[in-house]
């Protein structure tokens, strides 16, 4: 569910200084479009998503990237019988939880 090796090279990448302030924003940003993404008309779904998708694979959260990406090419083809929000946010909140336990400080 998490890349290990991502969050390590962006650790390396940025700093160790900087790291945590960096998950913060992530964090801050992803729970306020999961927030605005349960009300959110159809027409905004593909592009929500593809938001949540890139920051999910720019900190290692491959599973929940993944969902998103589902969401996304369902929502872009217009099948949203197959866009589970609520799904893509329980995935965010088990990635969330393993992250917070087990990132490196």
């Amino acid at each position: 569910m998490i890349d290990w090796q991502r969050i390590a090279q962006l650790r390396d990448e940025i700093g160790v200084e900087d790291f945590e302030e960096v998950i913060e924003l992530f964090l801050a940003e992803v729970e306020e479009t999961l927030g605005a993404l349960q009300d959110a008309p159809e027409a905004e779904l593909e592009a929500m998503f593809h938001l949540l998708k890139g920051c999910a694979l720019n900190l290692g959260f491959q599973g929940f990237a993944d969902a998103c990406l589902r969401a996304e090419l369902a929502a872009r083809n217009g099948d949203f019988a197959k866009v589970d929000r609520s799904a893509v946010k329980q995935i965010y909140d088990a990635s969330r939880h393993d992250f917070l336990a087990d990132a490196p400080a």
